[in-house]
């Protein structure tokens, strides 16, 4: 249960806030250069939040290419996070929960894009636990009797048939799914395929 702070406290910040916006603030709790500063790093920082979330590096590393000053730039990042509007761990799972089921991504690809966001390996581990083997198995699935719903006639020869495979196999391999799983998944969806085709 947080405190409440104590009155003197609160009559404190109040007569600091007065004199702050009233531009008698000499130094006091208050830094007016050292505000104006960070009201222009956290503008700047909302702004790319109401595009989308970020991750804290992220977002840094967005606020450094607009050349802001490092200093500065942590500590509206800093402020950000203490009020919730960044928060690593729900932006992990959130990116896993949208990407896994939308995009058709395997947890391994996934692990990857959050490292490169710069999310630590336990908010990573953390959002991945959203995700068993039969949810990989039911997204590798989908892809692949997707992609063999391409094939529009049985194939003539052999020859025919390992390059559909290996097409509904390359659907799976470019998002991560592990070798063995892709290509019993991608043989069972191109039998299936092959059967509607000569019902």
């Amino acid at each position: 249960m947080s405190q409440q702070p104590a009155p003197e406290k609160l009559e404190q910040l109040r007569q600091a806030l007065e004199a702050y916006e009233s531009g008698e603030a000499g130094g006091g709790l208050f830094d007016r250069e050292a505000e104006q500063a960070k009201s222009k790093v956290r503008k700047r920082a909302l702004g790319l939040l109401d595009q989308r979330a970020r991750s804290r590096h992220e977002l840094r590393e967005r606020l450094i290419d607009a050349e802001f000053d490092e200093e500065v730039i942590d500590l509206v990042l800093d402020d950000l996070a203490s009020v919730g509007l960044i928060n690593d761990e729900f932006f992990a799972r959130e990116w896993v929960r949208q990407r896994h089921e939308r995009r058709g991504k395997s947890s391994r690809v996934l692990d990857q894009e959050l490292k490169r966001k710069g999310v630590s390996a336990a908010d990573r581990a953390a959002a991945l636990d959203q995700i068993d083997e039969a949810d990989e198995e039911s997204v590798a699935r989908k892809l692949a009797e997707k992609k063999a719903r391409t094939v529009k006639e049985v194939p003539e020869d052999r020859k025919e048939r390992d390059k559909a495979l290996r097409r509904i196999v390359g659907v799976l391999a470019r998002r991560g799914f592990n070798q063995g799983m892709s290509m019993r998944i991608a043989i069972e969806s191109l039998d299936n395929r092959i059967e509607e085709l000569r019902d």
